[in-house]
């Protein structure tokens, strides 16, 4: 097995990757929202430390 030296990745490098963790974030959040509304389903989120359930009309 050969030497594989560890590679750090420089602050320009994390930010791309942090920008591009955060835009998949935002989509995985507006598909869910999408298919709730399609599905005229429930979302359930956690708001001031209170389980709430969401009805598809209360999404924005």
């Amino acid at each position: 097995m050969q030497n594989v030296e560890k590679q750090n990745m420089s602050e320009m490098e994390l930010e791309q990757l942090q920008e591009k963790i955060d835009a998949g974030i935002l989509l995985a959040q507006q598909r869910l929202k999408e298919r709730v509304k399609r599905e005229d389903g429930e979302l359930v989120v956690m708001r001031d430390g209170k389980i709430t359930h969401l009805s598809a009309e209360e999404l924005d």
